[in-house]
Formats: structure tokens, C-alpha cells, sequence
């Protein structure tokens, strides 16, 4: 990835697993690690990630397009275009589209550093494989300090019938 200081409307690299989509906007060291922004899509129907909570970071989405449904601390909030979600670091959180159309949200990452985990995952995400390499999402896990608690995944995937969630499970089965 380049440091660019300049990144125009469909500019950026992006990667994709499953219905989730980022798209890198602001690279933390063009920042001096102080902020990174990356831009996400999700699909209908899909849950963007199991509860986890950042050990670093703090998270505010910006809703472009659609409606995202972001759940923290028991509470469920459905926020549309022109909306701003605060997630800070330390809650657990988890987020999905409930909708019929795609969500498009913009992640503002502070510190920055953390967008850099969407690449680094999505190796072992490919498509079109049902056993992910859970050793190494495990690896990348710990990295970034990321904490997941997959006992609630199948309840969600249920309760609004999502699709996805599962893969990020830690190697050894325990959440984290």
C-alpha cells in the first residue's frame, strides 16, 4: 500500500471476505499514527463481525449508504446515511446489515495503525473455503489486542438472520 497523501472518490485499496469490504482511505502514517480511515461495505444480510472489543482503539463509523445496526453494551442502535456511531476501545461491539441494500460507512480508527487488520485477515478468509486457517486469524487477533466473544455468534446470526461471523474464532476455541 502507498502513503498517499491524496485519495479520490472510488480510489484506494481494498479487500474483500465474505459480504465485508474495506476499502483504505487514510494510511495511519501518513498521520503520524494518530488516525487511519478506511471505508467499508457490507452486504444485506451479513454480520460484519462477532463481539470483540479493541484493547487500543476507538472507532467512530460514519454511515454513507443504507443502515447499519451496531449492538454495544446490550444496546442495539440502527443508524442511517449521515449518522455517526462511537465505539470505544474497551466495549464489546458488534455490527451487521439488517437491511436490503448495502451499507457503506466510513471507519475512523484512533489511534491509527488497526486498519492495517483487514488485509492482514483476509488471507485467511479466502472465499469459497469452509475451514479458515484459525492459527493464523488467531496470530492476527493477537496482534492488534482484538478480543472476541464468539458465544453470542450463532444467537445473532439467528435472532436477525445473518449470514457469517463465524471465521474469526480463536485457534483454540476459547473466546477471547
Amino acid at each position: 500500500m502507498s502513503s498517499a497523501r491524496y485519495v479520490g472518490p472510488g480510489q484506494g485499496h481494498s479487500v474483500l471476505f465474505f459480504g465485508f469490504g474495506t476499502t483504505y482511505k487514510v494510511l495511519s502514517e501518513t498521520m503520524g499514527g494518530s488516525v487511519g480511515v478506511v471505508e467499508h461495505t457490507l452486504e444485506p444480510g451479513w454480520l460484519g463481525a462477532p463481539p470483540h472489543r479493541h484493547a487500543r482503539e476507538d472507532e467512530t463509523s460514519y454511515v454513507l449508504e443504507g443502515e447499519l445496526t451496531v449492538e454495544q453494551e446490550g444496546k442495539v442502535t440502527t443508524a442511517g446515511a449521515g449518522a455517526y456511531i462511537m465505539k470505544p476501545r474497551g466495549i464489546f461491539h458488534t455490527f451487521w446489515n439488517a437491511g436490503t441494500e448495502r451499507v457503506r460507512f466510513v471507519e475512523i480508527i484512533t489511534p491509527g495503525g488497526f486498519e492495517h487488520y483487514f488485509e492482514e485477515l483476509a488471507p485467511f478468509l479466502p472465499p469459497n473455503v469452509s475451514a479458515p486457517d484459525l492459527t493464523n486469524i488467531d496470530k492476527v487477533r493477537a496482534k492488534y489486542a482484538l478480543e472476541f466473544d464468539m458465544s453470542r455468534v450463532d444467537e445473532l446470526l439467528t435472532n436477525y438472520n445473518l449470514k457469517g461471523g463465524r471465521s474469526p474464532a480463536p485457534a483454540d476455541g476459547a473466546a477471547r
